[in-house]
């Protein structure tokens, strides 16, 4: 069964004292903490199968191939692809959205043309497209954020027409924490055959996704934020649309022959993988893979949902502090920006790092999101499988206390 403090040993950073206190790590959107098991892979990997892949035929370079395809194939399972091959390691969820606007979008984008994000996306879902539109001479449209941080989905048929060649938007806003009906926008779109990029680098690592079932053309994410390294990025597409796309690089291992003139693409997924690849990490991701997959994603989401209900019923609590984003906690994944009125967020989060509580003050890579909310900056509690209620009470006794030194510092 799931159990949060139990499983709390098997993070060794959770151990470490920040400022003479225990870490309370609430920073899990931005990146999440790494099991032991996660750890040992990558030296597991480097003190034994230490090779490259595809490339060699004695036992090292077999033993790393294995490991390296078998991490592949963990990643199909856990997002129930129907082939591993429709499976493409980039560095992060923004390569992976990135090669989609030029291996696709170079193709089936031209003037005139239109995109449709949402007002809530990561830089990361946005600057691709702008990219690209200006680029093609595209036109960008946005579904609206309302003002209870959800998706004004009315708006969506009306944004939509002949012009309409990709939709492309956040699974859960990494600001509100919103999660968006991204199946009912999928079947809208199919409905006038409209493809879908699904950003899922918060979504993937928190609740049970099956790619089949959400039909989505086009999935990204990052192992970093699901227990594991840095570095590995994932790009899932229909096998159709990989089998279309041209390559995004070129160089080693992506091609089956090579002449001086021209080349020939080598078979999937290895046409989009260029070079020697981060062998290690995606190793370690499947060790992060197989983590998830015994804790069981719905009790992750379960136990991140609970958590969040009793966090936004103490901060609530809290005289003068603002929530953002939906009210109810059934709507929202284990993400929670708020911000006390004359109180900068960085200096909150300069004052609750002295209490050992890291939580992230900023923009957070959503700039036109925040100037909609007329706000410059919020801080963010964000948790996964290894919070527990202590720290939240923890969070919530430090934001009282900031609030008396900053009156305190303010009567001065």
């Amino acid at each position: 069964m799931f159990d949060a403090r139990k499983l709390r040993d098997d993070f060794p950073i959770l151990r470490r004292q920040i400022h003479g206190k225990p870490l309370v790590y609430l920073d899990s959107t931005a990146t999440s903490q790494k099991p032991q098991v996660v750890i040992d892979a990558l030296t597991d990997y480097y003190s034994r199968s230490n090779a490259n892949v595809h490339r060699g035929i004695h036992t090292l370079s077999e033993e790393a191939t294995a490991l390296y395809e078998g991490a592949r194939a963990a990643v199909a399972r856990f997002i129930g692809a129907p082939n591993p091959h429709t499976i493409i390691f980039t560095r992060n969820t923004t390569e992976s959205i990135n090669a989609v606007r030029h291996a696709w979008g170079n193709r089936h984008i031209k003037a005139g043309d239109e995109i449709v994000l949402t007002e809530m996306e990561h830089h990361s879902n946005l600057v691709p497209w702008q990219m690209l539109a200006k680029e093609k001479g595209a036109v960008l449209r946005f579904i609206p954020v309302t003002e209870n941080g959800e998706l004004a989905l009315d708006e969506l048929p009306k944004l939509l027409n002949e012009k309409t060649k990709l939709i492309s938007l956040t699974h859960m806003s990494n600001v509100l924490g919103t999660i968006n009906p991204v199946k009912a926008v999928i079947q809208e779109a199919h409905s006038r055959g409209i493809p879908v990029l699904v950003d899922g680098a918060q979504s993937v690592p928190h609740l049970p996704i099956n790619v089949m079932d959400l039909n989505c053309d086009f999935l990204a994410f990052s192992a970093h934020k699901m227990l594991g390294p840095t570095g590995i990025g994932i790009l899932y597409a229909k096998e159709a649309l990989l089998e279309e796309m041209d390559p995004f690089l070129g160089g080693g291992d992506m091609i089956r022959d090579v002449w001086l003139d021209h080349s020939i693409w080598n078979d999937l997924p290895w046409k989009f993988e260029a070079g020697t690849p981060n062998i290690a990490d995606a190793i370690a991701f499947g060790k992060a893979i197989e983590y998830l997959e015994k804790l069981g994603m719905p009790a992750i989401q379960q136990h991140e949902q609970t958590l969040t209900r009793y966090a936004l019923s103490k901060l609530q609590a809290i005289d003068g502090l603002i929530i953002h984003g939906p009210k109810e906690a059934e709507k929202r994944g284990g993400v929670v920006s708020f911000e006390i009125p004359g109180l900068h967020p960085h200096d909150l989060g300069q004052l609750l790092d002295e209490q050992g509580i890291a939580i992230r003050a900023g923009h957070h890579c959503c700039k036109p999101l925040l100037r909609k909310m007329s706000l410059i900056a919020t801080a963010r509690a964000s948790f996964y499988i290894y919070n527990i209620e202590e720290e939240v009470d923890a969070l919530v006794d430090a934001l009282r206390k900031a609030k008396e030194v900053f009156s305190v510092v303010s009567r001065r």
